[in-house]
């Protein structure tokens, strides 16, 4: 076979009609993405046996016409007639010549469209073939596509720089749209379906418009990655820019005698800043680390965010505190209703820091239930001293290092929230409120309680140190301000350095106050509502705390007063010129009433006490429930009590047992008692109820009931004694709330009652007990 190639070197290039071309011809699939189309000289390589046999049938029978296809899927090695595409190019064949590997390159001429439509051979495949004749009118449409077609690969061939001038010399100068549409498909650079679509495609105006759509696309393409190729050389160039002129810069510095203008700008800005000589010195030695360091290392990145903290903390910058007691005072009363012991501590500090400008601020710590306005108060005490107000939450904070900074040998090391709101305040004397002390946690990342005793010890925040300055900061002039639910969550080393001011529970008569004064002008202001538009009663307010808030606070209650005026507002855009709000309105604004003015027992029961609860959210009463049924004596205890009531369970037993004697033994002994505390969802725990359920025990065995507008607190001991316990104004003010006439507190709680407001004292008997013959006395019908 070789020596038969060897015969054939070059063909002269001559005009075949149509007529001369043979309607039979031997076959070869090509599988490589090539389509060759009419009208062009391509080399094509044969390496197959079935092919190279094609080619030699080619030669010797068919004066060097060839038909040319392409298989449809290219992993097949020896296709069959319905594996290949039915249209291809009748070519002849110009020259052969062998490769070292013992495969063919074989340069072909595409001379015309035809269709293979019946096998003749299958060794080499031989076809048979209808020639697919172009017939075609130019119209000023087809000019037009031209025109287009030629527009558009001038600027595809502009954008992928891979034409020659003399191939777009070439496609210059063809005029036959044709043969036009065959060259230029012939050269792009697209997906083999698309090329096999174009060389199936037989009038060269459909063609035409199918390589002006493919034009238009790949130019936009190319448009897109020419803008991004462009950026990119932009940044490019710029970044080598900057390190040219760094490097000048670096030159005319040390011609200069400056080593580094960096670093001689930091020492010109640590000169002029007001620095103690400790930090100075501090800086200084930082600032040589960084001279001697290369400029774009890390460890020099680390040196200049360093000094840049140290340069912009205010070491020795302080506002002024306001002096005017009167003024101070106002503005404390303009903001918060009620609250006097805060307020008066705080004009206290103030009294004395006009006389003495040594003395160190306190740490106070504001306990109270949620909405009381422990919050709002730290910022109403910013400005009655005059000072600049930070605020942050350590609920749920468990990392050491949001107190005292990260060291600077870890990667991303910054300075603690300390530290960050000194710098935010840029003063050293800031109010700083240390929100929800009470929610601190402990994780393997450190202990932020033990942290903070540092920071809120008035002996030693006059050095703190932050792990990441490592040289003292002076806190000793910040007013810390804390705040807390309550305080028994909090680590007892912590709360000995902090002054407790407790806030209690809002009484009804202070509620419509601070709702009539305060909550309602600012909502009214700030949804541009002026008192001409909407008049709400007094008796209105009163009936929205008592129907739809219980609630220590004023949170809930400023919700409603909100939901209140949104839809005055949307009343007024409707068309309405003033709006006036009655108690029997209430409904259409706020929907059903959420609770009711009624007793918690609605009338006397046995065996059922109302007793008196404090929770961190505000005092409660609740229900002790008794009831007794066959058995043999056991204690059956519900409700999720903690281990302090189970106790406190156990020890009433007892209690009531030695107070019904000999008389309602055999009842102890043939029946169990079954304590329940309702709402069984709800964990209980607390030395308060010993009381309420010995009175339950006493009257489910007496069968006496027990009257429902009495309420009790109080703990027991073995021997009947009522033992004093916390939180008596939140649980006096839960009864206030709900009606309750008649309240019975441990004797040795008397000297708290002096926190109770005066108008809850006179519409509540308070007595004072101190053993359970007085408590069953005043409870028991």
């Amino acid at each position: 076979m070789a020596k038969k190639f060897e015969k054939l070197e070059k063909y002269a290039k001559e005009t075949i009609e149509e007529s001369q071309l043979p309607k039979t011809l031997p076959l070869i699939p090509l599988r490589n993405g090539m389509v060759v189309f009419p009208h062009t000289v391509v080399p094509i390589h044969v390496a197959r046996e079935k092919s190279l046999e094609a080619l030699e049938k080619s030669l010797e029978n068919y004066q060097q016409f060839i038909f040319i296809t392409t298989q449809k899927d290219p992993k097949i090695e020896d296709p069959t007639f319905e594996q290949i595409n039915s249209v291809g190019t009748i070519s002849r064949i110009l020259q052969v010549a062998r490769m070292p590997d013992g495969s063919y390159r074989v340069l072909i001429e595409g001379l015309q469209r035809a269709r293979a439509y019946e096998v003749v051979e299958t060794e080499p495949m031989i076809v048979k073939l209808e020639i697919l004749t172009t017939k075609y009118k130019f119209t000023k449409k087809l000019e037009a596509l031209v025109r287009s077609v030629m527009e558009n690969f001038s600027k595809y061939a502009s954008y992928t720089q891979r034409y020659s001038q003399e191939t777009l010399s070439a496609v210059a100068e063809i005029d036959d749209p044709d043969k036009l549409a065959d060259f230029i498909a012939s050269l792009l650079f697209v997906p083999f379906e698309k090329r096999q679509a174009l060389l199936e495609e037989v009038h060269p105006t459909k063609r035409l418009e199918m390589l002006l759509e493919i034009l238009s696309h790949e130019n936009e393409i190319l448009e897109l990655e020419n803008e991004l190729n462009n950026k990119v050389r932009k940044k490019i160039e710029e970044s080598q820019k900057e390190y040219f002129l760094r490097e000048k810069l670096k030159a005319i510095s040390e011609e200069l005698g400056e080593k580094n203008p960096e670093v001689a700008e930091l020492r010109k800005k640590i000169e002029q800043t007001a620095l103690p000589e400790y930090v100075r010195q501090k800086a200084i030695m930082e600032l040589e680390r960084l001279e001697k360091t290369p400029p774009y290392s890390a460890e020099a990145t680390v040196i200049r965010t360093y000094l840049d903290w140290i340069l912009n903390l205010p070491w020795n910058t302080t506002t002024e505190d306001n002096e005017d007691m009167t003024k101070a005072r106002k503005v404390l009363e303009a903001s918060h209703y009620g609250l006097e012991e805060a307020k008066e501590r705080i004009l206290e500090f103030l009294a004395v820091r006009k006389r003495s400008k040594s003395v160190r601020a306190p740490i106070l710590c504001l306990v109270g239930p949620p909405g009381v306005g422990k919050t709002s108060l730290g910022k109403a005490v910013a400005d009655a001293l005059n000072r600049k107000f930070v605020r942050m939450s350590l609920g749920g904070l468990r990392d050491e290092a949001e107190i005292k900074g990260h060291r600077r040998t870890y990667v991303g090391a910054m300075p603690g929230r300390i530290i960050q709101l000194i710098r935010t305040a840029q003063t050293k004397n800031p109010v700083m409120l240390l929100d929800e002390i009470d929610k601190l946690a402990i994780s393997f990342q450190g202990d932020p309680a033990a942290a903070l005793l540092e920071v809120l010890d008035p002996e030693q925040n006059k050095e703190f140190v932050d792990h990441y300055l490592e040289i003292p900061f002076d806190l000793s002039q910040v007013l810390f301000i804390t705040t807390a639910n309550t305080t028994h969550t909090i680590p007892p080393a912590l709360l000995d350095r902090m002054e407790v001011i407790e806030l209690g529970s809002y009484t009804e008569e202070e509620k419509i106050v601070i709702a009539k004064d305060y909550i309602l002008p600012k909502i009214m202001k700030e949804m541009s509502v002026s008192p001409d538009q909407l008049k709400i009663d007094k008796k209105v307010i009163r009936k929205v705390i008592s129907d739809y808030t219980k609630e220590a606070g004023v949170r809930q209650l400023t919700r409603n007063l909100e939901k209140l005026v949104r839809k005055v507002v949307l009343q007024l855009e409707e068309g309405a010129e003033k709006v006036e709000i009655k108690p029997k309105d209430l409904s259409k604004y706020l929907g059903v009433e959420r609770f009711y003015n009624e007793l918690v027992l609605s009338e006397p029961e046995v065996g059922a006490v109302n007793g008196l609860a404090w929770t961190e959210y505000g005092g409660t009463v609740l229900i002790v429930e008794a009831l007794l049924m066959p058995g043999k004596g056991q204690l059956i205890l519900t409700g999720r009590l903690g281990e302090v009531m189970k106790e406190s369970a156990r020890i009433a037993l007892s209690v009531a047992r030695a107070f019904c004697g000999e008389k309602y033994k055999e009842i102890f002994e043939q029946n169990d008692l079954h304590i329940n505390l309702p709402e069984g969802a709800v964990p209980k725990d607390g030395p308060s109820a010993g009381v309420t359920m010995a009175t339950a025990i006493i009257s489910c065995v007496t069968a006496r009931k027990v009257r429902n507008d009495v309420a009790m607190t109080g703990e027991l001991t073995l021997r009947g004694r009522v033992l004093a316990v916390g939180g008596i104004k939140e649980k006096i003010l839960a009864a206030y709330r709900n009606g309750i006439k008649k309240v019975l507190i441990p004797k040795a709680n008397e000297k708290e009652l002096v926190k109770i407001p005066q108008q809850v004292l006179k519409k509540l008997e308070i007595v004072l007990v101190e053993t359970i013959d007085q408590v069953v006395e005043e409870a028991c019908l």
